[in-house]
């Protein structure tokens, strides 16, 4: 059984340890199986590519690399700052994700 996982593609992260910490960014992709997230702009790595019809020059491409989980914290859409995650019965009678630190529903 997996465990719940609290962030979601395209939401605005912080780095809380590691290489980037501090970075922010925009979740691109969830590796569910692995608990990893890719996100835009952090933990860029060089990837050596030869030449073919998509790259035709080849050479050296960076790209995002994968971060765990655990080294993510959802920015708080009220104060800008990282924040943990709760949820709740919203209007509706779904689960809504809401802020711990603002109680502001995220989106």
């Amino acid at each position: 059984m997996q465990k719940k996982i609290k962030i979601k593609k395209g939401d605005t992260v912080m780095v809380i340890a590691g290489n980037s910490k501090g970075q922010q960014g925009r979740v691109l992709e969830v590796i569910r199986d692995k608990e990893r997230a890719l996100v835009e702009g952090v933990n860029m790595l060089s990837k050596h590519t030869k030449a073919d019809k998509n790259a035709p020059q080849g050479g050296i491409i960076k790209k995002e690399g994968p971060v765990h989980l655990s080294n993510l914290m959802i920015v708080d859409p009220a104060s800008g700052k990282p924040t943990r995650v709760g949820r709740r019965l919203g209007e509706k009678g779904k689960l809504v994700r809401f802020s711990k630190k603002s109680g502001e529903e995220i989106k």
